[in-house]
């Protein structure tokens, strides 16, 4: 039971640790902190409310002593000492009174000076975690994305190796119908398959026009030569007959050349 308790934990923090994702665990600390934060200030709030409290109620006792005061000063001047004497005693109890509300009023104001002390530091920390978190958020952010292209190049990753698979799968299959193409070709040239259309011949034919497209190649070349040799010949005499002299100008060109004829009928 001990063994399967401690794989249960393991399996289970695996899973936890492949689902967890540390932007959103940086991001819930850094809601509950806030929460902290905003706690601390409503505390501040709160002792600054009871002080506010005491103020007044320490503004009511010190205008009620000073009217028994009054009271008792009125009542001396009308030769009721027993009414004065009343009065001051009075003015006495309130005095006690003012002085135990002007020691709450020192300790609450002492207890809201550390709160707000607290606030503040609590309110830098929150800061410089944030600060923190998003430096953090943004390298993760930047490792993952290096980390999947890098897969991708690479191949390793589920996405790509299955792409991979896929082209792999396409080239064998090309190269197959490749191969039957060149087999069904071979054996249609070699007459062990027929061709109803006709298109394809065997060898023996394909040999045959091979021989008589040559032979008719051939004759075409002598033609031309022959062609090319007689054209020759003839350019050839022209350039000696006119090599043994000058060629003699006709009548007409020679009455030109002596000058113009100016008998005419």
């Amino acid at each position: 039971m001990k063994r399967m308790g401690m794989i249960f934990r393991a399996k289970a923090n695996k899973a936890l640790d492949r689902a967890e994702d540390p932007r959103e665990t940086l991001d819930y600390s850094y809601q509950k902190q806030l929460e902290l934060l905003q706690k601390v200030r409503r505390g501040v709030a709160d002792v600054a409310t009871s002080r506010k409290r005491l103020e007044l109620q320490l503004g009511q006792l010190q205008s009620n002593g000073a009217k028994l005061e009054d009271q008792g000063k009125k009542a001396l001047a009308l030769g009721r000492e027993d009414l004065a004497r009343e009065a001051l005693s009075r003015k006495a109890a309130l005095q006690q009174q003012v002085t135990d509300l002007e020691t709450q009023h020192q300790t609450l104001q002492a207890e809201e000076e550390k709160l707000t002390l607290a606030a503040q530091r609590l309110q830098a920390k929150v800061d410089a975690f944030r600060t923190k978190k998003e430096t953090i958020k943004a390298t993760y952010t930047a490792a993952q994305a290096q980390t999947r292209i890098g897969e991708a190049f690479s191949g390793i990753s589920e996405e790509m190796g299955d792409v991979g698979m896929a082209i792999q799968r396409a080239e064998d299959k090309t190269a197959q119908l490749q191969a039957r193409s060149g087999a069904i070709d071979e054996l249609l040239a070699s007459g062990a398959l027929d061709d109803p259309t006709g298109t394809t011949k065997d060898d023996l034919t394909a040999e045959l026009d091979r021989l008589s497209g040559g032979a008719d190649v051939e004759l075409e070349l002598q033609r031309m030569k022959a062609e090319l040799a007689g054209g020759s010949s003839a350019q050839q005499g022209q350039i000696e007959s006119g090599g043994n002299g000058a060629a003699q100008p006709s009548d007409q060109q020679q009455t030109q050349a002596d000058g113009p004829n100016f008998d005419k009928q």
